[in-house]
This record gives C-alpha cells, sequence and structure tokens, in this order.
C-alpha cells in the first residue's frame, strides 16, 4: 500500500488534523490493533476521504493497494473487498459502542461505499437533557379536598393495610433481583462458535473440471483430475447447485449471527490460508482437491463403481453395512460425510460436508443449520466439559423432485 495514506509521512501531513487522529485511535483499539488487514484497509480509505479523492476508494483500487490484487482483477469472483469492508464495519461499531463511546466525532463507511464519513455527534447529556421535558411547563395540579363517605373510607383504609403489608415484606425478604442472568448458548451457536468468532473461515467449494467449451459443448474430466500446466480447453469454473444452495444456508445462518466467511473455490486454496484459519470444505472429495490433501477422514471415504457410488466404512460396527451405496438410476437417495477434526494448526478446526452427489452436500450443510438436529447431535459428541469432540458421521438423504427432502443420521465415530 502507498506510504500516502500510512507510516510517519502520513502522520506528519495530517498532524494535528481531528480525523486522522480518530482513524489512529481506532487502528491501535482492541477491535483493530490484531487485524492488520483490516488496518490498513482503514488507513488507505479514511486517506481517500481526508484527500477528497473517492475516486481511489473504489473495490477495484483498494484491491490493488490494500490486498495486492493485479490490476484489472476480477473483483465480481473475488470478494476480498466486500468481506473485508462488512468487517470493518462490524469493528468500527463495536468500537464507538466500547471504547470509542465518548468519541465526539464518528467514522462510518456507508453499505455499498468505501468512502469513509465523518460526522460529528452531540456530547451524551445534550442528548439527555433534549429528550427531558422542560421545567417550565410542569404547572402543579391544585389540591381540591372533598366530603369523604363512610364507604368509602372503609376502601382506602383496607387498601392502606395491603400497600402498608407489602412495604412490610419487601423490607424485610428484599426487593427480587432485576439482575439479568445470562442467556445460555443455543445448539447452534455452540456447534459453531468456533467458526463465528476470530478470523473469518475459509469456505472451500468445489469447483469440478471440465474439457472443451461452451460452444462446442463441455465435457466433464474424470474425477480427481488436476489442472494440466496447459490449461487451454481445461474449463475450472463451474460448481455443484447443491453447493451453490449450501453456500447461501451458510450465509444466511452467518447473518443471523453477525458473522462472516470468505468463500473460496478448492483450487485457489494456498496453504498459508489453510494455516490460518478455520475451514469449512463444501463438496464431493472428488471436486475439492483441497479437501483430499488437507483434511482426509479416516473412518469414511468415498467409493465409486459401475453405475453406482458409495460411502466406505472402514470400521463397520455390528449390523452396520461396509458400503453406504446409492444407484444411480433412479436417483432417490444420497449419502454424505460430515465430520468436525482438528484444523492444519491445533487451534483451529476443520468442518466438512462431503456428499456423493451435490444433493448429499447440500443436505449435509442444511442438517447442522436447524437447531432440532444440531441438539441432537451435541448429545452425541458432547464431552464432559462441555467441549465438542471431533467425530465423522454419515448423513442418508431422501431425493425427490431433484431436490433433498430428509436426512438421517445413520452411523458416527467419536474421536
Amino acid at each position: 500500500m502507498s506510504a500516502t495514506y500510512t507510516g510517519p509521512e502520513a502522520d506528519l501531513q495530517w498532524s494535528g488534523d481531528a480525523r486522522w487522529d480518530l482513524v489512529r485511535r481506532i487502528a491501535s483499539s482492541p477491535q483493530l490493533k490484531n487485524s492488520p488487514r483490516l488496518c490498513d484497509f482503514l488507513f488507505y480509505a479514511a486517506g481517500c476521504a481526508i484527500r477528497n479523492a473517492p475516486e481511489e476508494a473504489t473495490e477495484q483500487q483498494i484491491g490493488v493497494n490494500v490486498f495486492g490484487r493485479p490490476p484489472g482483477y476480477n473483483s465480481s469472483e473475488d470478494s476480498i473487498v466486500r468481506t473485508h469492508a462488512r468487517l470493518l464495519r462490524q469493528k468500527l461499531a463495536g468500537y464507538f459502542e466500547d471504547q470509542g463511546v465518548m468519541e465526539e466525532m464518528v467514522l462510518e463507511i456507508p453499505k455499498g461505499h468505501y468512502v469513509p464519513l465523518f460526522r460529528l455527534r452531540l456530547p451524551r447529556q445534550a442528548e439527555s437533557s433534549a429528550s427531558l421535558p422542560s421545567q417550565a411547563t410542569v404547572v402543579p395540579t391544585p389540591l381540591v379536598l372533598e366530603p369523604i363517605s363512610a364507604s368509602r373510607f372503609r376502601s382506602r383504609w383496607i387498601i392502606g393495610g395491603v400497600i402498608t403489608g407489602l412495604i412490610c415484606v419487601i423490607a424485610f425478604v428484599g426487593w427480587p433481583s432485576r439482575e439479568r442472568v445470562p442467556a445460555a448458548p443455543s445448539a447452534l451457536e455452540a456447534f459453531w462458535k468456533p467458526f463465528f468468532t476470530g478470523t473469518p473461515p475459509l469456505v472451500i467449494y468445489s469447483n469440478a473440471l471440465f474439457v472443451g467449451n461452451s460452444a462446442q459443448g463441455l465435457r466433464y474430466a474424470s474425477p480427481g483430475a488436476g489442472i494440466p500446466s496447459d490449461r487451454d480447453g481445461y474449463v475450472d469454473t463451474y460448481t455443484g447447485v447443491g453447493e451453490l444452495a449450501a453456500i447461501h444456508t451458510l450465509t444466511r445462518l452467518f447473518d443471523e449471527h453477525h458473522a462472516i466467511f470468505v468463500p473460496k473455490r478448492s483450487l485457489l486454496v494456498t496453504w498459508d490460508e489453510a494455516e490460518l484459519r478455520n475451514l469449512i470444505f463444501i463438496g464431493s472429495r472428488a471436486e475439492n482437491p483441497s479437501l483430499r490433501v488437507l483434511s482426509p477422514t479416516t473412518d469414511f471415504s468415498m467409493t465409486t463403481g459401475p453405475g453406482f457410488s458409495a460411502v466406505v466404512n472402514h470400521n463397520p460396527l455390528a449390523g452396520e453395512p461396509a458400503l453406504f451405496s446409492r444407484l444411480e438410476h433412479p436417483l432417490t437417495r444420497d449419502y454424505a460425510i460430515l465430520a468436525l477434526l482438528p484444523g492444519v494448526t491445533p487451534d483451529h478446526h476443520v468442518l466438512i460436508f462431503s456428499g456423493l452427489m451435490t444433493f448429499g452436500t447440500q443436505a449435509a450443510v442444511e442438517y447442522v443449520c436447524q437447531p432440532a438436529m444440531v441438539s441432537a447431535l451435541l448429545k452425541k459428541v458432547g464431552g464432559p466439559n462441555g467441549e465438542i469432540r471431533p467425530f465423522e458421521a454419515v448423513l442418508e438423504t431422501d431425493i425427490g423432485g431433484g431436490v433433498p427432502l430428509q436426512s438421517r443420521l445413520v452411523t458416527i465415530r467419536v474421536h
């Protein structure tokens, strides 16, 4: 990123500017000090605003200058700027609700834009007094004495006695505590907590390999084939309908819990990224090469044969089949591997949703986004201290009308 926006040069250039001083305080706050990329984003965008250069704060310019993308990169496929802008807005809101609650100036990044707005806000005392009625408008009500009949006197005496009794009880027992007891996290929050907090996880989805082109016809390349060095004639930008529906389901879940994730095609994942984040794999192992390399399962795997595909059960329990197989025709059933495993580094986690077909993948994601299903799952994988133990499981899904209908957990291995 250009030194115009950070470092001693910027501090010297804008020394004494209340807007830049605010930006520096925000960057050093607990919300942002451990997020260098978000700080770079903030410095760059704020610099454009202070210099009155909004044309330099477009998504394309930010991608190039902040995130190191090549000039002219396709921002519609690479959402890194939009993802970080959303997270930065959340961090800014958190700052002004906590450390920055007394700031006289507020910094906001409006949705759909990347140029920050600086606005002054009224002091809290002024805001409070503005909401109170003026004392000059309070008119005392004159006291009017009227005769009281015997029946009304007895009624008032009884009411007065009841009130006096209540006061005595309160004085003896104490006023009921108004302190709110924190609500226990829901099953969804408990299961997804590692992925809702901290650095946004990577959602790594399958992208199948095809040969040919849309004009002359696409042909499915062999499962598991890697992209050759000569990429001419190969297409690797497609994914399944179930994978798309699964990401939509995850988006709604994360939005409801004020969290975000970073979607990425499997063939574009780097080892450095995988080491630094929690990972969520979506799609068949055959079309998700990163899944085959980074997080192999041990209890269950996948195989194919003439006219069928199946999940292999490597250590069948009593009464369990060695293969959970489905026929190609008629397509009425699909299976998926659902697993929670340790990440590339010990402090990270990996979630796997891998269907034999795209329907099984979609069903597996939907399964762990339903409170009732997750609650039942936690009863099987929960540890003695409330922790969630790593596991591998197999889901069976009924297919009807080209969509997954109902899913069942058919077997599970808790590690």
